[in-house]
């Protein structure tokens, strides 16, 4: 009996497929991201993840607000401020806003001189980031302590909607609970850089490697996330 050959299988001669370059990419160990580092991309990916949460907690807070009968709190009046006896809607929010949108700006001068190996300039430009933050939050709890006093609770509140002290305590606290915790970074990453940790490449807390400063874009990127999320939150709850 004779035995079959079979003939040998068709090779494919030419450059690979764009198909086929780009899952071999992925399926191998490298950078996920061309010309973007692991700790850049996972940070990404967390901001991602992040989004997904305060969008449920901002859908939760509209649907809320939407499908209770009772009338929701009149912003103006919750949120004013007395100042020489003249009750000012909202000056406490709008300076709250202003000191942290301006932080955005200190932070993002921080990363261009980090790039630059401006080491001075990008430490003070860090830190004064980190205090406008520490302001912010200060602001934050003066308006919750505000609040408390005049009665408002997670189960109640004195002029209307039981619902938005639960909301407003839960969504304004996570985001405060974020700037607190970018304000510990920037404060940590602030002093390695006045250091120069990054330039001689000493190993520690935020520090592996030498030439480090992306670690300055990285948490840039965390300051401007958590001021972008402030931005839906001043429109809804502030301005609805």
């Amino acid at each position: 009996m004779t035995e079959t050959v079979l003939p040998p299988l068709p090779t494919v001669d030419g450059p690979p497929s764009r198909w086929r370059r780009f899952s071999g990419e992925w399926a191998a160990d490298r950078q996920a991201f061309a010309g973007a580092s692991w700790r850049k991309a996972m940070m990404w990916i967390f901001l991602l993840s992040d989004t997904f949460v305060f969008g449920c907690f901002l859908i939760g807070y509209m649907t809320v607000r939407m499908s209770t009968t009772v009338p929701w709190p009149n912003a103006s009046e919750v949120f004013a401020l007395e100042i020489g006896g003249t009750e000012l809607p909202l000056i406490l929010i709008a300076i709250m806003t202003f000191v942290l949108i301006s932080s955005s700006g200190t932070m993002a001068m921080a990363v261009a001189q980090g790039y630059k190996r401006n080491r001075r300039a990008t430490a003070l430009l860090m830190l004064a980031t980190a205090v406008l933050g520490a302001t912010f939050v200060g602001m934050q709890a003066f308006e919750w302590t505000k609040l408390i006093r005049e009665g408002v609770r997670p189960w109640t509140n004195p002029w209307g909607a039981h619902q938005f002290g639960s909301t407003f305590f839960m969504i304004t606290g996570f985001h405060g609970t974020h700037v607190t915790i970018g304000v510990i970074v920037l404060a940590i990453v602030a002093r390695k850089v006045w250091r120069g940790d990054f330039d001689v490449g000493r190993r520690g807390f935020f520090t592996s490697q030498r030439g480090g400063y992306e670690n300055v874009e990285i948490a840039g990127l965390y300051w401007h996330f958590v001021d972008l999320v402030w931005v839906f939150i001043f429109a809804l709850f502030y301005l609805w």
